[in-house]
């Protein structure tokens, strides 16, 4: 079983647990989400399931997402005023994103833990979370700069 077959499993079983039905519909969606690593909108997803699915619609595939956002399954990542994106939640990671065509990758620092750590030890506050983006331009962008 390859890691995104065993993540679709264990979010099925998630949504199962909380009594939500699973329907194809659904079960294409979060199988989208889980092997798209572009951080989708709902349009793309939309866009790149239409096919299978003709009479699913754009409020179709929202719905579903703020199910799946509901139970904890999907982050909904908001930057500015463009459309929200949405992300399978797995380990916790960071975003850095391209300011020329808003691609956003994923990478990992454990070490930021330790920051929720010492907010808390300094200000006495219960950190429940922490949010952090890095800005820059993608190396597609920056060759066709160059260029």
């Amino acid at each position: 079983m390859t890691v995104s077959e065993h993540q679709i499993k264990e979010a099925i079983e998630t949504l199962k647990e909380t009594g939500v039905r699973i329907t194809p519909q659904r079960h294409a969606i979060l199988e989208y989400l889980i092997q798209s690593m572009s951080h989708p909108t709902a349009d793309d997803i939309y866009k790149a399931l239409e096919g299978r699915f003709p009479n699913m619609s754009v409020a179709t595939v929202y719905n579903n997402l703020r199910v799946f956002r509901e139970v904890g399954l999907v982050k909904e990542l908001t930057y500015g005023d463009s459309s929200s994106r949405f992300d399978f939640v797995t380990t916790s990671h960071y975003h850095i994103i391209c300011e020329s065509c808003g691609k956003i990758v994923d990478f990992h620092y454990p070490g930021l833990d330790e920051v929720e750590q010492l907010a808390s030890h300094v200000t006495g506050f219960k950190v429940s979370h922490h949010r952090m983006e890095i800005y820059g331009t993608c190396p597609e962008c920056s060759k066709r700069e160059v260029h």
